[in-house]
């Protein structure tokens, strides 16, 4: 009898082995490991696109370490490199910690198999809002635990734990001119636009968007000179502080059952086409 749980254990393992390898092989981006030896292009738009001539950050520096980096998601276009190493520098003069820089994308770009849509040219980059003192350990690194600090349902933020740092933080990133947007949770948006800053001008960068409760995503300006980047549209002008009530809405108010019954039919996705250029990118 154990020896029949014994072999039917394993074949379940297998058949989950097997299934989480055939999406990793689905992917090629996922597979490739080195950027393409190019002149650097953010190739397409954040959510579809690719990346030539990019970098890998290194796993550690001056006010900085990389997170998971078993997933090689810390590449990235050499303008998003050089943006953590002044960011983390320049936060290191306010307080003796390191950010921890988690995914930015991967050798060549591209769509990653599950946690983005976006992050695709090199230009994106998340940072968690939790600081350490210390270096990480490879364990901890692999492992990290989250900073969530964010109740979403009750639309609240533990303010006991949100400090000047996590403020200045989001302030030092949107005062960069590099920096396009920042994604947070609205929660987080509500909490800075609740603090009545006497500055709030770089409010304007800070998006409000689903999840993001323990990290913020910056995401810098297609770079002037590279015609094969595509941005995204301006910000509306203002802080940006009246658009919370609808998000408050969204995430407190009890959701409505439909009226007609749903349907088994499956919706399919609509495949987006990358831009020409991937085609070489990928496949050289």
């Amino acid at each position: 009898m154990n020896r029949l749980i014994s072999n039917s254990a394993f074949l379940w393992l297998s058949v989950i082995l097997l299934l989480a390898n055939s999406t990793v092989f689905a992917n090629p981006w996922e597979r490739v490991n080195s950027p393409f030896n190019s002149d650097v292009a953010a190739v397409g738009s954040y959510a579809n696109g690719c990346l030539a001539g990019g970098e890998a950050l290194p796993l550690s520096g001056v006010g900085f370490q990389v997170i998971r980096p078993e997933r090689q998601r810390y590449f990235g276009h050499p303008q998003l490199i050089s943006f953590i190493s002044d960011y983390s520098n320049k936060l290191q003069q306010y307080q003796q910690s390191n950010v921890l820089i988690a995914d930015m994308s991967m050798p060549r770009g591209g769509n990653f198999t599950h946690g983005h849509s976006s992050h695709q040219i090199g230009l994106d980059v998340d940072i968690w809002l939790k600081l350490t003192e210390q270096l990480l350990t490879v364990k901890q690194r692999a492992q990290p635990e989250p900073f969530d600090i964010v109740n979403s349902k009750q639309f609240s933020l533990d303010s006991k734990q949100w400090q000047p740092q996590h403020t200045r933080m989001l302030q030092l990133a949107a005062k960069d001119h590099r920096v396009a947007r920042i994604f947070v949770s609205p929660v987080i948006k509500q909490h800075l636009c609740d603090m009545k800053l006497v500055d709030d001008a770089w409010l304007n960068k800070v998006r409000p968007w689903w999840g993001h409760t323990y990290h913020m995503h910056v995401r810098l300006h297609c770079p002037e000179d590279d015609a094969s980047c595509i941005n995204q549209a301006a910000i509306p002008k203002g802080n940006g502080c009246n658009e919370l009530s609808w998000w408050k809405e969204q995430y407190t108010q009890p959701k409505l059952k439909p009226k007609t019954k749903a349907t088994n039919k499956p919706t399919k996705k609509k495949t987006k086409v990358k831009p020409k250029r991937c085609e070489q990118i990928l496949s050289s």
